[in-house]
């Protein structure tokens, strides 16, 4: 192209006034589907599930023998907790055998070998979940960082049925995520999986391979 034709497209461009209004932002096919709370309940059970994930309904004074009946049909003898875990006092309270809480509570660089090697399942809270999808929400803290739900080989999760919401939508905005977050957030929609060997599905390549997920009813009608 000749110097004399580039000079004409470039004149040609700084010429135009006229530029075209952005789109209409449509969001309705993200909007809140207006489930009631057993078909919301039901979708996220279902969607979770289909991944090889584990939902247990509960209720408030149930959650602590829930979880330890889950352990023990594993056998998990080590069992990994936040710094200040609100359930760390009624699970020392209930266990009995051999069962050991440890609590991250300093460096990974002073306990790596054990987090990776000795700790075989660890309990987190959730910030919520999202019945379209099936996800749990996390957001990591320095009470409960992110390595507690992807380095041990059972991850157990918290969720209360009035957390559970519709879409990813309906939550950034009910929970104004606008306003802040965290460096890093984590939506988790059951075990660790891939599939990159051969277009296999595996699970528990890189991270849990069992997620089970207690689903809290505060009106105490959990089953």
């Amino acid at each position: 192209m000749s110097s004399t034709a580039k000079a004409d497209i470039l004149a040609r461009l700084r010429q135009r006034t006229h530029t075209s209004p952005p789109p209409e932002r449509d969001f309705s096919v993200l909007e809140a589907r207006q489930w009631t709370p057993a078909e919301r309940i039901e979708r996220f059970r279902q969607h979770l599930e289909s991944v090889q994930g584990e939902v247990i309904r509960t209720t408030e004074s149930e959650l602590n023998q829930a979880i330890l009946d889950r352990l023990s049909r594993s056998h998990v003898r080590r069992l990994l907790l936040g710094r200040n875990s609100p359930f760390q006092a009624g699970l020392a309270a209930a266990k009995s055998g051999d069962l050991e809480l440890h609590v991250y509570d300093q460096p990974i660089e002073t306990w790596q070998s054990e987090l990776f090697n000795e700790i075989e399942a660890a309990l987190t809270t959730t910030l919520g979940g999202i019945a379209e999808t099936g996800s749990l929400i996390l957001w990591p803290t320095p009470d409960e960082p992110r390595l507690m739900s992807l380095v041990p080989p059972m991850h157990l999760a918290v969720l209360r049925v009035d957390q559970l919401h519709d879409t990813l939508l309906q939550v950034v905005r009910e929970q104004r995520w606008s306003q802040g977050m965290p460096t890093n957030a984590l939506l988790i929609s059951g075990p660790s999986k891939t599939a990159d060997i051969e277009q296999t599905l595996v699970f528990g390549a890189h991270g849990p391979r069992e997620l089970v997920v207690f689903l809290v009813d505060e009106s105490g009608s959990g089953a």
